[in-house]
C-alpha cells in the first residue's frame, strides 16, 4: 500500500452481507469517503483504529493479499 497516511486517514474493511466474507481491506483519507454511507447494497463498511488494522492485516498476512487495496 502505498498511499499517503496521516491523521485524516480512516482505515476499514468491507463485509458481503449475504456471505459473511471480507471483500476489501483498505484505507483512504477521510474527505475521500463516503461519509460512513452504506451506497453499495449488500456491502457493509466496518472501519477501524489504526491498530485494529494494522493487527489484523498483520495476523491474517498471506490469506489477505486478494482483498488488500494497492
Amino acid at each position: 500500500m502505498t498511499a499517503h497516511q496521516n491523521t485524516d486517514t480512516r482505515y476499514f474493511i468491507e463485509i458481503d452481507l449475504e456471505s459473511l466474507e471480507i471483500i476489501r481491506v483498505g484505507f483512504d483519507q477521510k474527505q475521500d469517503l463516503d461519509k460512513g454511507k452504506q451506497n453499495q447494497e449488500g456491502v457493509h463498511r466496518l472501519f477501524l483504529s489504526k491498530g485494529q488494522y494494522n493487527k489484523f492485516v498483520s495476523r491474517c498476512g498471506s490469506d489477505l493479499k486478494s482483498v488488500l487495496d494497492n
